[in-house]
C-alpha cells in the first residue's frame, strides 16, 4: 500500500515509525515533513492547508491510504475534501473536529449530556467577561476558544495574572482570531490524565493511557507549551479510575458526538484531572496528541494500519488491541525562548551518538542545512526511553537524551518524577 502522511512534527514522525513496522506497506510519503522524517519516508513539498496539491498528490500517486497528524487541517475540512474526492483517509470530518476547533461547542457538548467537567462560562467581549472573572474565585482558567497550538489556555493565581491573561487573549489578541471568544473555567485540582482513543462512531478503542508536563521549566513553573515530556503508563493511577474516565467521558462524548449529527471517527484525545469527586475533562482534542503520540505507539503492539483500515471501512469494533508492559519516556529538547519567539538554523549534534538499547529520536522542529540537522522549530526532539517500568525508561531517555546539543537547549529535568514517587 501506498500511505501519505499529512504534518511535520514529532507526533507525524511517531506515526511514520509505528506504520513502517507494517508489512503491508509499500512506500509511505509525508507533506511536508522534516529532516527526520526523511529517513523514513519520501517528504513532499505540499504544505498541511494547501488541500487541493494534497487531494492532486494523493490522486497522482494513486495513494491508498491519506493519515491527517496536526489540528488545522482536520478543523479546517481536510478530511471532508478528501472524501469528495474518493481518496480513503483518517481522521474526522469538519463538523466532528469541532470538539477540538471550538472549546466553547466542546463545553457545551458536555454540558447537555451530562458528561464530567469544571463549571464555566463563555464570552465574545471583553467587558463581559472582564466583569465575571472579579467575581470569580482564584485559581481561575481562561481558555481561547480557538486552536492556539496546545498554548492558548492559561491558570491565573492572582488577579493580576488573571487580568493579564483576559487582556492578552481577548484585547491584544496573542492567539490571532483564537481569542475572540473566551471560556472561563473553575480550576480543578489533581492529578492530570490523557487518554486517546481510536473511535468510530460508537465504537470505542481505548489506548493506554499517558501524562504530559505542560509547563516549560521544572516543577511545573513558567508558561504552558505544547508539552515538553511525557510518559505511559500510569503506575500511580488505579487502573479503576482510568476505566471511570473511559466510561464517563470518553465513550457518552462519542455517543454524544452521532446523537449531534458529528459522528467521530479517527483519534478523539481527552485531557482529563483526576479530582476528588473523580475524573473530569479538560480538554478533547480530535487527533493523536503531540507528545503523547511518542510514547503510546511505542507500545502499541498491533498492526497501527490494521486499525486505520478497520476505522475506514467501519470494522473497528473487529480489532482486538494489544499494549506491550514496557514502559516509555519522552524528553523534549526545545529551542531556547520557546513557546515565545526562539532562533532556528542552530546546528544539532550528537544525533548519530545515541547507543541506549530500545531508544528513539523523534524529530519535530529539524531541517537539513549543508549535510547537518539544524533546528526548525520550538520543539526540535523528543527523545523517548524504553524499559521494564517507569524508571528505567526514564532513566533511558535522560541517558539518550545527554549527547544531543544545540545552543540554547531547554529540557527538563523532572519528567514522569511523579511516577516514582
Amino acid at each position: 500500500m501506498r500511505i501519505l502522511v499529512i504534518g511535520r512534527g514529532g507526533r507525524e514522525h511517531a506515526i511514520i515509525w509505528a506504520l513502517k513496522k507494517s508489512a503491508k506497506i509499500k512506500q509511505i510519503y509525508c507533506a511536508p515533513g522534516n529532516a527526520g522524517i526523511a529517513q523514513l519516508a519520501t517528504n513532499v513539498d505540499i504544505g498541511e492547508l494547501e488541500f487541493d496539491r494534497l487531494v492532486g498528490f494523493a490522486r497522482d500517486n494513486v495513494i491508498d491510504l491519506v493519515v491527517v497528524g496536526p489540528d488545522d487541517p482536520l478543523a479546517a475540512g481536510i478530511v471532508d475534501e478528501f472524501e469528495a474526492a474518493n481518496i480513503p483517509v483518517y481522521g474526522p470530518r469538519k463538523n466532528a473536529a469541532e470538539i477540538e476547533g471550538s472549546k466553547i461547542f466542546m463545553k457545551d457538548l458536555l454540558r447537555k449530556y451530562n458528561i464530567p467537567t469544571a463549571k464555566y462560562e463563555t464570552f465574545t467581549d471583553y467587558d463581559s467577561a472582564a466583569a465575571y472573572l472579579k467575581e470569580q474565585p482564584l485559581p481561575i482558567v481562561i481558555k481561547a476558544d480557538g486552536l492556539a497550538a496546545g498554548k492558548g489556555v492559561s491558570v491565573c493565581f492572582t488577579r493580576e495574572e488573571a487580568d493579564k491573561a483576559l487582556a492578552e487573549t481577548m484585547v491584544d489578541k496573542s492567539f490571532g482570531a483564537a481569542g475572540d471568544k473566551v471560556v472561563i473555567e473553575e480550576f480543578l485540582a489533581g492529578q492530570e490524565m490523557s487518554i486517546l482513543a481510536f473511535v468510530d462512531g460508537e465504537t470505542v478503542k481505548p489506548m493506554s493511557p499517558a501524562q504530559d508536563h505542560k509547563q516549560v521549566f521544572d516543577n511545573d513553573q513558567g508558561p504552558n507549551t505544547g508539552g515538553m515530556g511525557t510518559y505511559s503508563p500510569l503506575p500511580h493511577i488505579d487502573q479503576s479510575i482510568i476505566d471511570e474516565a473511559i466510561e464517563n467521558i470518553i465513550k457518552p462524548t462519542a455517543r454524544a458526538m452521532v446523537s449531534e449529527g458529528r459522528p467521530f471517527r479517527g483519534v478523539l484525545f481527552a485531557g482529563l484531572m483526576i479530582t476528588k469527586d473523580g475524573p473530569k475533562t479538560i480538554e478533547f482534542n480530535a487527533r493523536f496528541g503531540d507528545p503523547e503520540t511518542q510514547v503510546v505507539l511505542p507500545r502499541l503492539e498491533t498492526d497501527l494500519l490494521d486499525i486505520f483500515l478497520a476505522s475506514v471501512n467501519g470494522t473497528l469494533d473487529q480489532v482486538e488491541m494489544k499494549w506491550s508492559d514496557e514502559a516509555a519516556v519522552c524528553v523534549v529538547l526545545a529551542s531556547g525562548g520557546y513557546p515565545g519567539s526562539y532562533p532556528k538554523g542552530l546546528p544539532i549534534s550528537g544525533l548519530d551518538k545515541v547507543d541506549v538499547p530500545g531508544a528513539l529520536v523523534f524529530h519535530a522542529g529539524t531541517a537539513m542545512k549543508d549535510g547537518q540537522f539544524v533546528t526548525n522549530g520550538g520543539r526540535v526532539l523528543g527523545v523517548v526511553g524504553r524499559g521494564a517500568g517507569i524508571a528505567e525508561a526514564r532513566a533511558n531517555a535522560y541517558k539518550a537524551a545527554e549527547g544531543i546539543a544545540f545552543e540554547g537547549q531547554i529540557k527538563r529535568t523532572d519528567i514522569a518524577a511523579k511516577a516514582l514517587v
